[in-house]
C-alpha cells in the first residue's frame, strides 16, 4: 500500500510541492532521539499544500501530525500510514500587528513567540520562553509553565481538517483544561492568533530572565530529554509524587528518570522507545503504591509496538 500511495502522491499531476520522505527516520525529529520510521513522512511546503495533500489522501490511510518533536515519544515499530510535520519555512512566521496582537505558524518555536511579544512590548508571553516546543504544539495541549497556560493568549486558531477545508475557533471553542484541548484531534493547527497587555519591556526581560535562570538550574535541558513527563495531579506536583516513590534516578536501561529533575525523563545514550515507556510505566505503578495517585502522560506517545517488545499500560 505505501509504495502505491507514494505513487499516488507524488505523480507531479497532483501539483504537491511539498517533500515525501518514505520510510522516514523519525528518531533524528525526536528530542529523545529515539523510535521506528514512519511509512511515509510529507512536509507541505505552505498551508496551501497541505490542504491539497489532505484532499489527496485516502480516508482509509492513518494520519500523525509532529512538531519539532520535544514532547513526543515514538514507538520503536515506527507510524503507520502518513506523518506531517510543518516546517518553519511555510508555518514558522510569527508578526505582532495591531497593537496588543500576535499572528504566529504552527511551527514557530514558543521561544520565537515569546521574543517577539518582548519586540512588540506585549505581557503575559514570558512563560513560552521556557518552553521548548511550538506553536502547534502548545495549542493543542494548551502548554503553559509559570502560572500562565496558552489559553491566556490564545485569541483564535486556525486549522484544516482531514479533507482539507479551514476551520477557524475561537478560545472558547478550543474547549481549554488543564494541559488539553478539546478540539477535534483530526484537526492541523496551521496557526493562531494571540493577544497581551502593552507592557513595560524590562519588566517582560526580566521575566524572561528568571524563566531561562530557573529551567538552566533545575531542569536538564543538556540531556535528551522530552520534557515534564506527566502531567501534574491536583493539589501536588509529579515531580514530588516521583521523588516520594523513590524514583528519582530510577532507571530502565539507558532511560532515566532525571536526578536534577525527576519529572524529566533522559536517555542517556542507547535508549529505546521501549525502554522510555517501560520506565515511565513502571513509575506510575510505584507512584500509584506510594500515594495512591495515578500519574497521566503529559509526553505524547505514537505508533507501533515492536511485536514481542510490548508495554502495558499501568492500571491500579
Amino acid at each position: 500500500m505505501e509504495a502505491d500511495l507514494l505513487a499516488h502522491l507524488s505523480d507531479p499531476a497532483r501539483g504537491l510541492r511539498g517533500k515525501l520522505t518514505p520510510n522516514a527516520d523519525l528518531a533524528k525529529v525526536t528530542w529523545f532521539r529515539t523510535g521506528g520510521p514512519a511509512d511515509l513522512l510529507f512536509q507541505p511546503a505552505d498551508e496551501e499544500d497541505l490542504a491539497r495533500f489532505l484532499a489527496l489522501l485516502p480516508e482509509e490511510v492513518p494520519l500523525t501530525v509532529v512538531g519539532i518533536g520535544s514532547n513526543l515519544l515514538v514507538r520503536d515499530g515506527g507510524v503507520e500510514g502518513v506523518v506531517v510535520r510543518l516546517a518553519t519555512k511555510g508555518f514558522g512566521e510569527v508578526a505582532a500587528f495591531g497593537g496588543e496582537r500576535i499572528q504566529a505558524g504552527a511551527a514557530a518555536s514558543d521561544k520565537r513567540l515569546a521574543a517577539v511579544a518582548l519586540e512588540a512590548g506585549l505581557g503575559g508571553f514570558h512563560f513560552l520562553h521556557g518552553i521548548p516546543g511550538s506553536v502547534g504544539g502548545a495549542i493543542r495541549m494548551n502548554g503553559g509553565a509559570n502560572g500562565v497556560e496558552t489559553a491566556d493568549r490564545l485569541v483564535e486558531a486556525r486549522a484544516l481538517d482531514r479533507s482539507g477545508a479551514v476551520h477557524t475557533l475561537s478560545r472558547a471553542e478550543m474547549g481549554f483544561t488543564y494541559r488539553h484541548a478539546e478540539a477535534p484531534e483530526e484537526l492541523i493547527f496551521v496557526s493562531a492568533l494571540f493577544e497581551g497587555p502593552q507592557t513595560d519591556p524590562a519588566a517582560i526581560r526580566q521575566a524572561m530572565a528568571e524563566v531561562e535562570h530557573h529551567r538552566e538550574t533545575t531542569q536538564p535541558v543538556r540531556e535528551k530529554t522530552g520534557g515534564s513527563t506527566f502531567k501534574n495531579p491536583p493539589g501536588t506536583s509529579a515531580w514530588r509524587e516521583v521523588d516520594r516513590a523513590g524514583c528519582r534516578g530510577f532507571a530502565v536501561g539507558d532511560a532515566e528518570m532525571s536526578a536534577m529533575h525527576c519529572n524529566f525523563m533522559i536517555n542517556r545514550g542507547t535508549a529505546t522507545g521501549h525502554d522510555l515507556e517501560a520506565l515511565g510505566e513502571e513509575v506510575r505503578r510505584r507512584v500509584f503504591q506510594s500515594s495512591g495517585i495515578l500519574l497521566e502522560w503529559e509526553i505524547r506517545r505514537i505508533g507501533r509496538f515492536v511485536p514481542g517488545r510490548e508495554v502495558e499500560g499501568f492500571r491500579p
